[in-house]
């Protein structure tokens, strides 16, 4: 026979075992909504959120340090050598042009000019070379194929020269051969050279010049977050102040200060070295680039006799071009390098006269008066006009120039003790943060 079945039995322990497997699942549930569990919750969401807003604030400042340093160590030099070594390939051609037109054994000075461009050009290319990024392939193609065809070059004006000075009329065929190379092949090169210097110290720029927004939007909610959890914390301990807590929030107040006032100086000093510096500067450079593409019109005019009008044309296109620049340089109220400016726009007017009256020469057939005009020692001839220019010029690139260096070394000075002092300063708010809240844990044992 079959016993009965103790329903209430059944029903009282399969209740009691419900009631035991449940018991540590209700004792975790109240462990974690106790306010000793709420409290350290609240110390690892705000050591948290520090890490997190000192690592990123430390990055970019970090970065952007680096920005700079990259911009006066490499950069600009970069952009600057081009400049110089465009420039004294340019002198260096109009020196050799200027003993052909001479006729015979060029004056020693046009050739002491001569040697020292080219002496100049190997410098240059030298501080080019050193400043070329490593993944730079076309910078670097453009160096190569100076330091490739420069000897090409000097080979081709020594075989001119001397056959200029023997009277051989073939001299004038190398002497063509020589500057069709530097036209074609040498200036490009290094004119493309500094395009891509200048273009790479604008960008640059541009990534350092607007305050580290997010950083110190991540520090401020921090703050933000640090006071919250002070309140929240004296309420629960029932006391106005948490010494610990209030001192994290002055350490990573103090940081987010720090950060604000650094990367708002460090941001005006970039922008001023764009406003007075790279801007300026990219102009003044430009229109030493005219000013020498427009004198070697001007002595090709001369050397190759020319009577279509090509090189008159030429020389008329870069001087309107130069007097745009220069025109917009004082209009744009740049308080660097006014006087070599307004000396260069006295030359250019005193240069274009000159000019006229050698084209007049020529016009009439009188060529050696011509040549006296455009290669002449004398100061009120082209020659002197256009050294005028070209110095006041210059003497404009390099104030520009130490104006753009002398605020990126300030904008990178300014950022260079900020690392250090964040992470210290997260040491500091961490250790005062977990201060604070320790002593309130332990009131609940």
């Amino acid at each position: 026979m079959t016993p009965p079945i103790d329903l209430i039995g059944s029903r009282s322990q399969t209740t009691g075992d419900s009631v035991r497997q449940g018991e540590p699942t209700d004792e975790l549930r109240r462990t974690l909504q106790s306010t000793p569990a709420r409290i350290i919750a609240l110390g690892v969401l705000l050591s948290v959120l520090l890490i997190v807003s000192v690592v990123v604030s430390a990055d970019m400042v970090s970065t952007r340090k680096a920005t700079h340093d990259r911009l006066l160590s490499t950069t600009e030099p970069l952009a600057n050598a081009a400049q110089n070594l465009y420039s004294v390939l340019s002198v260096a051609d109009a020196a050799a042009v200027t003993g052909f037109i001479s006729g015979g054994i060029e004056p020693e000075s046009v050739r002491d000019r001569y040697i020292q461009a080219i002496g100049e050009t190997s410098d240059h290319l030298v501080a080019a070379a050193a400043g070329l990024a490593a993944g730079d392939r076309p910078s670097t193609r453009n160096v190569t194929e100076i330091a490739r065809m420069l000897p090409v070059y000097t080979g081709l004006i020594e075989t001119a020269r001397t056959n200029n000075r023997i009277g051989n009329p073939v001299g004038a065929a190398y002497l063509s051969e020589a500057s069709h190379l530097m036209q074609s092949s040498l200036l490009p090169a290094a004119q493309e050279l500094h395009t891509a210097g200048v273009e790479n110290v604008e960008s640059t720029q541009r990534a350092a010049v607007a305050p580290p927004w997010q950083a110190i939007a991540l520090l401020l909610v921090t703050v933000a977050a640090l006071a919250a959890g002070h309140v929240v914390v004296s309420r629960k301990s029932r006391r106005t102040f948490n010494p610990g807590l209030i001192l994290a929030i002055a350490a990573t107040g103090l940081s987010l200060g720090w950060l604000l006032v650094a990367g708002l100086v460090s941001s005006s000093a970039t922008q001023r070295a764009i406003e007075q510096g790279a801007e300026p500067l990219a102009s003044l450079t430009e229109s030493r680039i005219l000013a020498q593409q427009s004198r070697t019109a001007e002595t090709l005019l001369l050397a190759r006799r020319d009577a279509t009008g090509a090189y008159d044309g030429a020389f008329a296109e870069t001087m309107t071009r130069l007097g745009e620049l220069l025109d917009r340089y004082t209009r744009d109220g740049v308080e660097v390098a006014t006087e070599p400016v307004a000396q260069a726009v006295a030359a250019r007017e005193a240069w274009i006269n000159a000019h006229a009256r050698t084209v007049a020469a020529l016009d009439r057939g009188d060529y050696t008066a011509a040549a006296v005009l455009a290669t002449g020692p004398g100061p009120d001839e082209a020659t002197a006009q256009f050294a005028a220019l070209d110095q006041a010029l210059g003497e404009g690139i390099d104030e520009t120039r130490a104006e753009l260096r002398d605020n990126e070394f300030r904008a990178s000075r300014t950022l260079s003790g900020l690392e250090p002092m964040l992470w210290t300063l997260l040491g500091l708010s961490l250790v005062s943060l977990w201060g604070g809240l320790i002593p309130r844990l332990r009131e609940y044992r």
